[in-house]
C-alpha cells in the first residue's frame, strides 16, 4: 500500500470514529468503525486496476474471517443489495476524505474524483450517486 493510500485510510478509520461517536455508538462499535475505516482499501494491493478493490478486499477480509467484511465488499457501490449503519458511516467517510487523508467534504472529494478520472468515469459517476444517496439519508 502507498503511502497516500496509507494516509488515507487512516484518515477514513478516524473519520468513522468520529461519526460513529456523533451516532452515539458503543465503544466497542466505535472502535470496530476504526478498524473498518483502517482496512476498507486493503484490496488494492491486490487489484491490478482498483476497479474491484473493495471486492477484492471484502474477499480478503471474509476469508480472514472479519467480522465486517461485508462493509468492506460493498462500499462505493450506490446500488449495494447489503445495507448496514457501518457500511454508511464507511461510506460517509470515504467520500469525505480525499486520497492523501485530507478531510476535505463531500464535493471537494467529487471534484478530485472527476480529474483523476474522468466525468464520464464509472468510478466518478457511482462516487456522485453515492454521495446523493448518503445526503439524502442524512435528510430524513
Amino acid at each position: 500500500m502507498n503511502e497516500d493510500r496509507l494516509k488515507h485510510s487512516i484518515a477514513v478509520a478516524r473519520k468513522m470514529v468520529e461519526l460513529a461517536r456523533y451516532y452515539q455508538l458503543t465503544d466497542k462499535e466505535v472502535e470496530a468503525c476504526f478498524v473498518i475505516g483502517y482496512h476498507h482499501d486493503i484490496g488494492y494491493e491486490f487489484a491490478s486496476d482498483g476497479i474491484k478493490h473493495n471486492i477484492i478486499g471484502g474477499l480478503i477480509l471474509k476469508n480472514s474471517h472479519f467480522k465486517y467484511w461485508k462493509e468492506v465488499y460493498y462500499h462505493g457501490d450506490p446500488k449495494a443489495s447489503y445495507q448496514s449503519l457501518y457500511l454508511d458511516i464507511l461510506n460517509m467517510a470515504d467520500m469525505q476524505i480525499d486520497k492523501c487523508g485530507n478531510d476535505v467534504g463531500y464535493e471537494k472529494r467529487l471534484e478530485d474524483i472527476k480529474m483523476r478520472y474522468g466525468a464520464a468515469s464509472q468510478v466518478y459517476q457511482n462516487c456522485q450517486e453515492l454521495i446523493t444517496i448518503l445526503k439524502n439519508k442524512n435528510n430524513d
